[in-house]
């Protein structure tokens, strides 16, 4: 049996829902993203895609905080983004971004299956949903970005998104407090794994939200790949 339906309290409530900020800010995207907030709400508790407490601060820890990326992006004809999970940030981005190519890449079944639901739901043309790891799909993608929020270190994330992204390209990862700390602890990977130096940008959303810490480095060599 299902268990029944925990009420929401007046408490617990997003203090974002309906603010006309929120709709201003994304604009065209807004019935795209106001569809996802509200398919996350319905679903992404049960599915244990967001914790219990995350729909009472969804828009400012997890859509605009996506969002923020879209600036840094904005223009590559593909980007792809990596261990995307309940389709953050890669469902906002691509609801924002029209004109680019997505690739969600997610290694568990049942995440890929929310996607694949979501982008169907969203009418998000400009998305294909990928199962795997970033090791799975090298020579398969050489992309313009990659995007990723809560994946792992940035050590990591060079290794791992290097032969994903082509000359040129860009790693756009979004990062809480520690983004100096990890550009740091990284650098001496960094040129190695074939990146230029990081920039760190503090992208802000709406008036009143801290700006997301973003490190966003340019891929400095690596092969052309087949799509």
């Amino acid at each position: 049996m299902e268990p029944a339906e925990t009420p929401t309290t007046p408490s617990e409530q997003d203090p974002l829902e309906g603010d006309d900020r929120v709709r201003q800010f994304f604009g065209a995207a807004w019935p795209a993203v106001e569809g996802f907030d509200a398919l996350l709400r319905a679903h992404g508790v049960e599915r244990g895609l967001i914790g219990p407490r995350e729909p009472a601060r969804l828009w400012e820890r997890h859509l605009l905080n996506s969002a923020a990326a879209a600036a840094a992006v904005a223009g590559r004809p593909t980007i792809l983004d990596l261990g995307s999970g309940a389709g953050l940030p890669g469902v906002v981005l691509a609801a924002m971004l029209p004109e680019s190519r997505w690739v969600l890449l997610e290694p568990m079944e049942r995440r890929v299956t929310w996607l694949r639901f979501v982008a169907t739901e969203l009418g998000l043309a400009n998305v294909e949903v990928v199962r795997g790891r970033a090791e799975d799909v090298v020579g398969r993608f050489s992309m313009h970005a990659v995007t990723t929020r809560a994946v792992g270190s940035l050590d990591k994330l060079y290794r791992w998104t290097g032969p994903l992204l082509r000359h040129g390209g860009v790693l756009v990862a979004i990062k809480g407090e520690r983004a100096e700390s990890e550009v740091e602890a990284a650098a001496g990977k960094r040129e190695k794994l074939g990146f230029r130096s990081p920039q760190i940008v503090m992208a802000s959303t709406i008036a009143g939200l801290a700006p997301a810490a973003l490190v966003v480095v340019e891929r400095s060599g690596g092969h052309r790949g087949a799509r």
